[in-house]
């Protein structure tokens, strides 16, 4: 039986090339590390069919699992590079690839004590330009490659055998996805996505056929950890097509696997090529059974500690974050990853007490707060024995807060919370407010559908010609308050529209109000509770009672000791 050859990307769910566009890599560190569990479910499964594979692990996976990758070097797998960065060779240009390589390189030779001898570039294929980069990592001493992916139409294969000649001196290897040529067009055979996507009948046809015709070629199957991991969280910030193409059939993912590994015969790369491996140098002695440390940073299970770290004579002030939850069990763990982010990295300017209020969640959303902060003397937590609304739900909080400054944030952290480090400083002894805003010219928008800007933009526009002060946005939740300016703020609306009704109430208070520039994103997990005809609906009936209420006098606010 032949030999043919098994990849496996260490990545993530949120790493994934189906939602690159949608998640920014500074973001990694919010969402929750699941990839410990899945690269277990994946070294298992390779025990269990008998099969080696070599795994292309990033430099950044090296720096924050060093043990997870030692664990699996040391279950007999073969350790190759995986590009960190998220474009093509040509947008880094050959110096800064080559120093991303060797990097790479260095940091897995450092974790795993043995010579790592091949590369892929992460996310992205090669082009017909892009060859040049098989030249530096011949340079750079590496053996082998695996990025050159086949394309429909494209026959890059092709320039790529006409090129390689010129490296057979430095005996550099291409070890390309396997692809056949269908009418013309080079189309990938079955890896991870058709063996989920496709009728089983024609990915066996197809393996069949690459078996019997490319008999000095080995068929290269690759798949990714998190492939193995169905129950992990739905991003919901992707559209659909997106999402189906990563979570379509992830439960039969394993069994399909091992139907693949053991029909055929697989093996890594080293060992196809007949690259002999040095003796492995000493490395650091890898703990017995399974690794669970972090993929994306370290970080505590719980949030912060509660002692701040400071040089200097001048206490952090304290400030009370208000923070609203429905049905957001499945938010949770990111919003806890953020927080702890948060009083970190501004541990040194505030002392923050987090206020959760569960207003009336069906969805377990209180047990979820009760594990992750509910023992945690910089947490409290209130709950809503009924649903009253995200307005109400955010006075809950502001009036159970015992600090002259409060915020209030969403839960989904649409808005970033390391914000507050500008936002603060601007409630002055003359401003009562800050809102953030992300329509402000120099704020910004990202992945929110446009029907929602569409609707928000075109609300803030009847408010500025309603309301005193002309802002550019008037629904955001994301606020720094004066705690005695908005705690006896009437509202009557409880829903969406209720928190415009508390910044309009404060405007036609004569309370002062500052915007700061945002960015706005759309919410990551779970979906948005907003129902468009009845947000509709109160907005207008709000801007009617605003109407009504200009055409009164209105007695400037007293005077009162700050």
């Amino acid at each position: 039986m032949r030999t043919h050859v098994l990849t496996v990307a260490l990545e993530d769910y949120f790493h994934a090339d189906s939602f690159r566009p949608w998640i920014r890599e500074e973001t990694w560190y919010r969402f929750e590390d699941r990839l410990p569990k899945s690269t277990q479910r994946a070294l298992d499964l390779l025990d269990r069919c008998g099969t080696r594979a070599t795994f292309f692990v990033g430099r950044s996976t090296a720096q924050s699992a060093p043990d997870l990758v030692r664990e699996v070097a040391n279950r007999g797998h073969e350790i190759a590079c995986r590009g960190d960065h998220r474009c093509p060779p040509a947008v880094l240009g050959p110096a800064r690839f080559r120093q991303h390589a060797m990097q790479c390189r260095e940091q897995l030779e450092e974790v795993i004590g043995r010579p790592v001898l091949g590369f892929r570039m992460a996310g992205n294929r090669l082009s017909r330009d892009d060859l040049w980069m098989l030249e530096v990592l011949a340079e750079c001493g590496f053996l082998y490659d695996s990025s050159i992916g086949p394309a429909l139409g494209a026959k890059l294969l092709r320039y790529y055998y006409r090129h390689r000649a010129q490296l057979s001196h430095r005996l550099f290897q291409e070890v390309p996805i396997s692809a056949l040529a269908v009418f013309g067009m080079e189309v990938p055979i079955p890896h991870s996505g058709s063996l989920r996507h496709l009728p089983q009948t024609w990915v066996r046809n197809a393996i069949d056929r690459w078996d019997q015709k490319h008999r000095s070629d080995p068929y290269v199957l690759h798949f990714r950890t998190w492939e193995l991991d169905p129950e992990q969280p739905r991003i919901s910030a992707a559209p659909m097509a997106s999402r189906i193409r990563h979570y379509r059939n992830l439960n039969r993912m394993p069994a399909l696997l091992e139907q693949v590994l053991g029909s055929y015969r697989f093996s890594t790369v080293a060992d196809y090529l007949g690259l002999e491996l040095d003796r492995p140098r000493p490395s650091p002695q890898a703990p017995a059974g399974p690794v669970l440390r972090s993929s994306v940073a370290p970080r505590p299970a719980g949030l912060i500690s509660t002692q701040p770290q400071r040089n200097g004579a001048v206490p952090p002030t304290p400030v009370t974050i208000v923070i609203p939850c429905f049905n957001e069990s499945q938010s949770l763990g990111y919003l806890s990853n953020t927080l702890h982010s948060v009083a970190t990295s501004l541990r040194d300017e505030y002392a923050f007490t987090f206020l959760f209020v569960d207003d009336g969640s069906t969805d377990g959303t209180w047990a979820v707060l009760q594990k992750l902060f509910g023992e945690r003397s910089d947490c409290r937590l209130i709950q809503h024995e009924r649903n009253q609304g995200l307005a109400r739900t955010i006075q809950t909080g502001i009036r159970h807060a015992d600090t002259p400054v409060v915020c209030s944030m969403d839960c989904d952290c649409t808005y970033d919370p390391h914000e507050l480090r500008r936002m603060i400083p601007l409630l002055t002894e003359d401003v009562d407010l800050v809102t953030a805003s992300p329509y402000h010219p120099a704020g910004a928008v990202r992945n929110v559908p446009r029907w929602r800007l569409v609707l928000s933009k075109s609300l803030s526009s009847l408010y500025r010609l309603v309301l005193r002060q002309k802002l550019y946005t008037y629904t955001s939740c994301f606020r720094v308050y004066r705690r005695e300016a908005a705690v006896n703020v009437s509202v009557e609306r409880g829903g969406f529209f209720g928190v415009t009704e508390m910044l309009g109430r404060l405007d036609l208070q004569g309370r002062r109000i500052v915007e700061f520039p945002a960015t706005l994103e759309g919410r990551m997990l779970g979906r948005s509770k907003m129902k468009i005809a009845p947000t509709i609906a109160g907005h207008l009936g709000l801007l009617a009672q605003f109407v009504a209420l200009r055409l009164r006098p209105v007695r400037p606010p007293q005077e009162t000791t700050r």
